[in-house]
């Protein structure tokens, strides 16, 4: 905690009477999600988790993620359209992995059959940590990008307008107006719409791609309500709905209720269970349509973990961004240590070394949406069970990495307000547009802080462990 709080911290009453304003703020500024009783129903609603006060970031870490994201966008783009890269690098995960192994199937099928599509959109979230080390000095360290469904780019565009009058409540005016503005909602409707003109039909609708549980709709609409005040129109469907009533033309535009889609954002798609064989012949069916994807097919599977662990083998940047030293070394300087576990003599190795210490590490599936990674104990019965079998091969190893923890509320919708050492997370948002080969949009488009109670390895947002937070510069 930065010495900024440290007289609120502690002080009982003050602490009341900001977490009562906090909250009633948070549900005026619309940081709301559905309850886990009605998901699907606006009727009853509450505030999404939030920290009481914004926490503290290292300025010089914060600004370093900032200026390293339009190169992972570069980067992200590079590998979508790399076919050898990406079937050399996923050919030991395709094998043992049957959800990476239906992807690259489509994958494979859309690139046989020619591509309809010639403008890509990406919408990507590079995720870090302040890793504090052995020397006590905090690194920026990815942990992963989400080049799908990457969420709360709305929800978080409202929370700094609360952590600024929560601070003001506390007698923290100046501090108040330190906190920066921040609003990824307008940046990713903007790469939205940029794809949707560069597809050519004003007629056309966006269509976001929903869950069937839908408690996190605040956040999607306020990058849905961006679109419209544009005068975008936006469906939203599912799955089962593509199925039942998408269909192709002649040139493979997509049609939705008899409506020409132009731009499918995915909000839903990046884990297994929501693939019955209905939902992959409606994914194969908007993969061979001309619509905008956000992401491709191709771009879901740049983002998995094996690729992330390939990234950084020494010269791989290199061959992916030719001519581009200055961005590969500001990439590279964000990595933490990250393992294969292929079938072979270094694969043997790591997976003895973290037998045998296994807090070093962390334990990655390719896997998206948070709740999925193994720790410790966790970590070494299974690669006990699996060392001696294929199916090692669909994780990697990363480094742990170590961050200072600092006390915070933690403000949740039924639980008792208490004091919590935190850890939190930075997530950096990318909008990339390329049509053919040219590049004709890339830029940051904002920032997320999430943080979470250190008895909590694992878990974003969404899956109930971290909640919403701002950065305070220091």
């Amino acid at each position: 905690m930065t010495a900024a709080w440290q007289d609120v911290v502690r002080d009982a009453a003050a602490v009341r009477e900001a977490a009562a304003v906090a909250v009633d703020a948070a549900l005026l500024a619309g940081v709301l999600m559905r309850t886990g009783e009605q998901p699907n129903a606006s009727d009853v609603v509450n505030y999404a988790p939030f920290t009481l006060l914004p926490s503290a970031v290292p300025r010089a870490l914060f600004e370093q993620a900032y200026a390293v994201q339009q190169d992972f966008n570069l980067l992200v783009d590079a590998v979508s359209q790399n076919r050898e890269f990406l079937e050399q690098t996923l050919a030991s995960t395709i094998k043992v992995d049957d959800f990476t192994a239906r992807l690259f199937r489509i994958y494979k099928q859309v690139l046989e059959e020619g591509l309809a599509q010639t403008v890509f959109l990406g919408i990507n979230r590079s995720d870090y940590m302040f890793d504090c080390g052995l020397e006590g000095t905090a690194a920026l360290r990815q942990i992963e990008i989400n080049t799908i469904a990457a969420s709360f780019g709305g929800l978080t565009s409202r929370t700094a307008d609360v952590h600024r009058l929560v601070l003001k409540v506390l007698g923290k005016s100046e501090e108040a107006s330190q906190l920066l503005p921040n609003n990824p909602a307008k940046g990713l409707a903007l790469g939205i719409a940029k794809a949707w003109e560069l597809y050519g039909s004003q007629r056309a609708v966006v269509m976001f791609l929903v869950e069937d549980v839908q408690r996190n709709i605040f956040d999607q609409r306020c990058v849905e309500n961006e679109l419209w005040n544009r005068n975008i129109r936006v469906l939203r469907r599912r799955f089962r709905d593509v199925f039942e009533q998408g269909s192709l033309d002649a040139s493979r535009r997509l049609y939705m209720d008899g409506q020409e889609v132009a731009v499918v954002y995915y909000r839903e798609g990046y884990v297994p269970q929501v693939y019955d064989e209905q939902n992959w012949e409606a994914r194969l069916l908007l993969e061979r349509s001309r619509a905008v994807k956000c992401p491709d097919i191709a771009t879901q599977l740049a983002g998995t973990k094996k690729v992330q662990q390939e990234l950084s083998r020494q010269g791989t940047l290199e061959k992916l961004l030719p001519g581009h030293p200055e961005a590969i070394a500001r990439i590279r300087a964000t990595f933490a240590g990250l393992y294969s576990l292929d079938e072979g003599e270094e694969g043997d190795r790591m997976a003895a070394t973290a037998i045998a210490d296994p807090d070093r590490f962390v334990l990655k599936p390719q896997r998206e949406g948070g709740g999925n990674n193994l720790y410790g104990e966790e970590l070494r019965e299974v690669l006990e069970k699996v060392k001696d079998s294929p199916e090692r091969t669909s994780y990697i190893l990363m480094d742990k990495i170590k961050p200072q923890p600092a006390l915070n509320y933690l403000l949740r919708a039924h639980s008792p307000l208490q004091v919590s050492e935190c850890i939190s997370e930075l997530g950096i948002f990318g909008v990339y547009v390329r049509q053919g080969r040219e590049l004709l949009l890339n830029e940051a488009a904002g920032h997320l802080l999430r943080t979470k109670a250190i008895e909590h390895a694992d878990g974003g947002v969404a899956a109930g462990v971290a909640v919403l937070d701002t950065p305070f510069l220091v």
